[in-house]
C-alpha cells in the first residue's frame, strides 16, 4: 500500500475484541484492513446522508414554491386524512 498514513485509534475493549476476532477468525488478515473497511463505510454512509439532506431541502423548497396549501389548518388536514382513511377501509363483516 503506497503513501499510507499511521494513526492511533482508541479502541473500547468491546470493539478491540471484535476486530480482535474478525482477525483470528481469517475474514481479515489485519487489523488495519477492518477499521479501513470500517471508515469505508462510515464514508458511504456520510455521502448518503449528504445526498439525503440535499434532497430533502430540494423537496422542501419545492413545496414552499408551489404556493399555498389547500386545507387552512391542521384541523382540515387531519379530518382529510381521517376521510381518507375511511374510505380506504374495508366494510366490517
Amino acid at each position: 500500500m503506497s503513501n499510507v498514513s499511521k494513526i492511533s485509534v482508541a479502541l473500547t475493549p468491546e470493539m478491540n475484541d471484535l476486530v480482535q476476532q474478525a482477525v483470528a477468525t481469517g475474514e481479515y488478515a489485519t487489523g488495519s484492513e477492518v477499521i479501513r473497511e470500517a471508515l469505508r463505510e462510515w464514508k458511504l454512509r456520510r455521502e448518503l446522508r449528504q445526498h439525503e439532506r440535499a434532497e430533502l431541502l430540494q423537496l422542501w423548497t419545492e413545496g414552499l414554491e408551489s404556493g399555498p396549501g389547500r386545507f387552512a389548518d391542521m384541523d382540515a388536514i387531519k379530518r382529510e386524512a381521517r376521510r381518507r382513511f375511511e374510505a380506504a377501509s374495508p366494510e366490517p363483516d
